[in-house]
């Protein structure tokens, strides 16, 4: 197994040591797993899509704009 050192906030530090009962490493180990699940389940889905980044950078800001239109009444 690969050793990975993180820089974190010393207030969130304080925080974790409030539960060191928890194996902080096993949480991150988790979460860098989950991510890369998502991420390669994002590439599955994207790797035959025709779709320019161009394109989809301008449709997300539409949608955005639109939500914000919606929740800002």
């Amino acid at each position: 197994m690969v050793n990975m050192t993180l820089s974190i906030p010393e207030d969130l530090y304080k925080k974790m040591m409030a539960h060191s009962e928890l194996k902080w490493s096993d949480v991150a180990r988790q979460a860098f797993e989950k991510k890369v699940r998502e991420l390669h389940w994002m590439d599955e889905i994207l790797k035959n899509s025709q779709i320019s980044e161009e394109d989809a950078e301008r449709i997300g800001h539409d949608v955005k704009a639109r939500m914000r239109k919606r929740f800002s009444k």
